[in-house]
């Protein structure tokens, strides 16, 4: 864990020394960060067909600096992955074809870009799976239909010789991602997908050896984390969690443990870093007036994992100058603020005023409206 940033910081993030902590330089692992912000994965419903396409080469370069890390929207890894529309995927030969001029994009500004690894579990419908069959998951218990704007359907729950494929689903795609060039991959183990659906207690009802204990309901999560570093390396392996969220119903009874756990079994690995949302951040809504408070939650989190920490959630300029300063975390995802504003690293640098995200286009199909037309300051 790096030491503590020396330099004095004021309330308001600023430093006495002119330093300003969100853009120190920063080592993670076998790369080097200009900066300690970090493009979060955003879904963005752009990619026609579950195929990447060429607007998100522009998307994503104009995010770009070099030296600083960019996580990719999630991305599916099979076509059972599948839970909302024209979001991309990984799992085919032309799914790494077209991903390759979007990393060449990135690479072309200098970035490091990691590929989020993703799949839904039982937040899908019949619509999205291959055949119209079930969703699968820890459960057959569905999300509540409407939740979210969604008409999930209800899902299957998977037989024990079912799980090794799922497995080997996230295995094939972190082996795809390095042929499409990428720098690595992050396993999405957050936000109500098939990952949490198994490890929180409140979703996952099974009694075999995936669930019930919490060694038991992490096996399919660490059984993943496993297949994806034998085959491309830890130094290539990033993981997000959310232990606090109630995203999509997926709750745990004791979120302090769970991610406490997940922290020190990831650490048997040597994951190259994890990245865990703040409990501020429920489910989709971020909680009222969170966004100017130095937040506190993740530090026995951050203090257990021996890597690379990653927060995320509602950080603004003062609350990440103050996180870095006080050695909360090393680095800081940004969402909503790094989509409006594809050169933030430059406005936080400089203190300018920020573009306002518009929240309507955050899903739609448009390949520039909401997506590559927010203004650069110059």
């Amino acid at each position: 864990m790096a030491a503590a940033l020396s330099s004095g910081v004021r309330v308001d993030g600023s430093s006495s020394d002119s330093t300003i902590p969100l853009l120190t330089p920063y080592k993670m692992g076998d790369f080097h960060l200009a900066h300690r912000i970090v493009l979060a994965p955003l879904t963005r419903n752009r990619s026609y067909n579950n195929v990447p396409q060429p607007h998100a080469a522009v998307y994503y370069s104009q995010r770009a600096t070099k030296g600083g890390l960019l996580i990719t929207e999630a991305t599916g890894v099979s076509d059972t992955a599948q839970g909302y529309p024209e979001t991309p995927g990984i799992w085919t030969k032309e799914h790494v074809e077209a991903w390759k001029p979007i990393v060449d994009a990135v690479h072309d500004k200098g970035g490091i870009f990691f590929v989020q690894l993703w799949h839904v579990g039982r937040v899908s419908t019949y619509g999205m799976q291959p055949n119209g069959q079930w969703p699968i998951s820890s459960t057959d218990k569905g999300v509540t239909p409407g939740l979210d704007g969604g008409d999930w359907s209800p899902p299957r729950r998977l037989r024990l010789d079912e799980i090794p494929g799922i497995v080997n689903d996230f295995r094939l795609a972190a082996k795809n991602a390095i042929e499409a060039g990428f720098d690595g991959v992050e396993i999405h183990g957050a936000n109500g997908y098939i990952i949490e659906q198994f490890l929180k207690d409140q979703v996952n009802d099974r009694t075999d050896q995936y669930g019930g204990s919490m060694e038991n309901r992490a096996r399919f999560a660490l059984e993943i984390v496993e297949a994806i570093v034998n085959e491309i390396g830890s130094n290539r392996v990033g993981m997000r969690l959310s232990p606090y969220s109630d995203f999509m119903e997926s709750i745990d009874s004791n979120p302090d443990a769970l991610g406490l756990y997940m922290a020190n079994a990831l650490n048997e690995f040597d994951l190259l870093y994890l990245h865990v949302i703040e409990p501020r951040v429920a489910g989709a809504r971020v909680v009222e007036g969170a966004e100017d408070e130095v937040p506190h939650k993740l530090l026995p989190i951050r203090k257990a994992f021996k890597n690379t920490f990653i927060a995320a959630g509602a950080y603004n300029r003062s609350t990440g100058n103050r996180a870095i300063a006080d050695n909360y975390t090393d680095l800081i995802a940004y969402g909503r603020l790094f989509l409006a504003n594809p050169d933030l690293p430059k406005r936080y640098e400089i203190d300018s005023a920020l573009n306002k995200y518009d929240r309507s286009t955050f899903y739609t199909p448009d390949p520039v409206i909401g997506y590559t037309d927010y203004p650069f300051l110059e």
